[in-house]
């Protein structure tokens, strides 16, 4: 795609300068800015970052959340040659120092006086980092540090600057390049320092357009941005297909807001990791515990009937007579309201992708008439690899190739990808580069996988997990701990897995509960709790969790490849895994290494057959506070399954 994003924004805005290109949502009240008032803003913000010093192929860093000043200065930025590099809203302050300092940053644009607080907290570890433009001024009027000013007053100089020369903006504009770097991500670094991947105009517009194409997604879509903008995921959704295919991006008012947001909007596209949707489903199944029996049973029903009938006719196949009139049936009374109250009333196409989804997680969804799909890609790619059919969408496989791709397996069975839209490189960082991208242009995706007999390709873990038992009654069976992770979190009790094997003669796995889910569980059994860790540990609690674990085991032990995988020991962690604690990335993934060393003594537990282990933990609240917690744990054991070919 021969073009740039600040091209493209000129072309919407010359094209149909009155149509809606963002909404935000302000006091209650959505306001939408128009193509012709969005190149506008772009065009004064980037004049006064011209008269303020950026110069071409300068990085300024972006942070916040989805917001139309945010997006107008990535898009100023673009216009002047510099490189945008979005950091995630909720990253401690000291994980920006690598960034910042890795680039060579001087030029800052975040939201509110939370993010000011946290540059101006590093900014002695920061020399070059000198000035700081935010886009909320609420709490900052008395802040006096140099170099500190709103994007309103950034807005007001570029506007003087503009009249006085009127042609600087197109010109600007015009001597960008397709090949001129776009955008710089970083990695969510699950080992070491994040690696900066560097992407050019060309790269990430032309997996937008294929992406746009295999849809045939247009100009009328309506999208919800609300996942960070930092992640390549969001970056593409709602902003480079944005400006590929001049749709609507609706911002909410805050993450608090999101699922309110979502029933207002009503988004046609849209696009979440599997997280989101168990936490969706999760709500829908507290709230029908707490319904009454003739709604609990008429939903119960209605969703056998779904089960039965739903993904069948999402695949366009035939359902019968019968089967219509039960669906139709169901759709009035139970799958209808149940989309609307989701949100998901208009939705045509739905994704999902970052990381592998329940089986029956995705079932549920495409079962009340969502069509919800898998895609496979990542940073370096684009995102944009392989994506599903609207009637191939199955739940172990991730699509097929889309346009521009190749795909091959090496001999150790990794994935690797040819495709227009891989990185340029990793930022300063050769070595790294040289690792993933060959000579002739494969790009190793680390990922273990297969091209199955309908050409769909299937993940299984990657390469760096996927393992082996050793000793005991499974030696050398394959272990695949994301697999098992995955199957686990299906449960709506269950939060986040942390499982473990390779190089073990058994599987132990550790677990975070769902505090709401399990809550409102407890509740109804009159199970009184005094916060996290005290229901984490009740008997009960055990019991539920015992309860998932053996489904699971004896749903693995009827996959001839992954039946020694079978989880024989588990215990309930005392705290919640969290990213500010270093034990999961900004990208909700876990840090499966980082978290052995911190938890040795309960892995050491585990595999010693220990009954019970005392555990104390440092952790870091919100507001930046230390503090420690504690608790006795208890280790438990669970039924393994013989596996089902021996059974027969």
């Amino acid at each position: 795609m021969d073009t740039t994003f600040p091209h493209l924004l000129l072309a919407h805005a010359a094209r149909r300068p009155a149509a809606t290109a963002l909404r935000e949502k302000e006091y209650g009240i959505w306001q939408s800015l128009s193509w012709s008032a969005l190149a506008e803003m772009v065009k004064t913000l980037a004049c006064g970052l011209h008269q303020a010093g950026l110069q071409r192929g300068e990085h300024v860093i972006v942070v916040g959340a989805n917001r139309p000043r945010l997006y107008a200065s990535m898009l100023a930025a673009q216009s002047l040659g510099a490189i945008p590099v979005p950091l995630y809203q909720d990253a401690v302050a000291t994980e920006y120092v690598f960034p910042i300092n890795n680039a060579e940053v001087r030029f800052a644009v975040v939201e509110n006086q939370e993010q000011v607080d946290k540059l101006l907290e590093i900014r002695p570890d920061c020399a070059g980092l000198a000035h700081i433009y935010f886009d909320d001024p609420r709490g900052l009027r008395n802040y006096q540090q140099t170099g500190l000013a709103s994007l309103a007053d950034l807005q007001q100089h570029g506007e003087q600057f503009a009249k006085q020369h009127p042609a600087f903006f197109e010109q600007a504009v015009a001597s960008n390049q397709a090949d001129d770097v776009a955008a710089m991500f970083f990695t969510s670094g699950t080992t070491g320092n994040p690696k900066g991947v560097v992407h050019t105009h060309r790269t990430l517009l032309d997996r937008a357009k294929a992406g746009a194409d295999f849809d045939h997604l247009d100009e009328h879509e309506e999208v919800l941005a609300y996942m960070p903008p930092a992640w390549i995921g969001q970056n593409i959704f709602s902003y480079a297909q944005w400006l590929c295919c001049g749709y609507v991006v609706n911002c909410p008012e805050s993450s608090a807001t999101v699922t309110i947001d979502l029933k207002e909007i009503g988004p046609t596209y849209y696009f979440a990791p599997p997280r989101v949707f168990e936490a969706m489903l999760t709500s829908v199944m507290i709230r029908m515990e707490d319904a009454s029996a003739p709604k609990r049973a008429m939903f119960a029903y209605f969703m056998d009937i779904a089960k039965r009938y739903g993904p069948a006719r999402m695949d366009g196949q035939s359902i019968g007579l019968l089967g219509s009139l039960l669906y139709g049936l169901g759709n009035l009374l139970v799958y209808g309201p149940l989309r609307n109250n989701l949100g998901f009333s208009r939705v045509r196409v739905a994704y999902t992708a970052g990381e592998a989804i329940g089986p029956d997680l995705f079932n549920f969804f495409r079962a009340i008439g969502i069509n919800l799909k898998q895609l496979y890609g990542s940073t370096e790619t684009a995102v944009f690899v392989c994506l599903q059919p609207d009637h191939e969408a199955r739940s172990d496989t991730v699509g097929i190739p889309c346009a521009g791709v190749e795909i091959k397996v090496s001999e150790q069975g990794e994935v690797l990808v040819k495709s227009a839209g891989l990185l340029k490189g990793y930022y300063k960082n050769p070595e790294a580069t040289a690792e993933v991208l060959t000579a002739d242009g494969w790009y190793h995706t680390n990922d273990a996988g297969f091209i199955d007999s309908h050409g769909h390709l299937k993940i299984i873990d990657r390469v760096k997990d996927v393992g082996r038992l050793q000793g005991g009654a499974n030696d050398g069976a394959m272990f695949a701990p994301k697999y098992v992770e995955n199957k686990l979190k299906f449960f709506p009790h269950i939060k986040e897995v942390v499982a473990y094997g390779d190089g073990r003669d058994k599987v132990c796995v550790m677990l975070n509960i769902d505090f709401e889910a399990v809550g409102n569980w407890a509740e109804r059994r009159n199970l009184s709790y005094a916060g996290y860790t005290d229901l984490a540990q009740k008997t009960e609690v055990y019991q539920l969790m015992l309860e998932c674990v053996e489904k699971v085991n004896a749903d693995l032990a009827a996959d001839t490849m992954l039946a020694g995988s079978q989880i024989s020991r588990f215990l309930v962690l005392h705290k919640e895994l969290d990213a500010d604690d270093g034990e999961l990335t900004r990208t909700n993934k876990v840090r499966r290494g980082y978290i052995a060393e911190k938890y040795a003594v309960l892995v050491d537990a585990l595999y010693q057959g220990l009954a019970e282990q005392f555990i104390e933990t440092a952790v870091k609240f919100e507001d930046g506070r230390t503090g420690s917690v504690s608790a006795t744990l208890r280790l438990s054991d669970a039924k393994l399954f013989a596996p089902v070919e021996r059974a027969a």
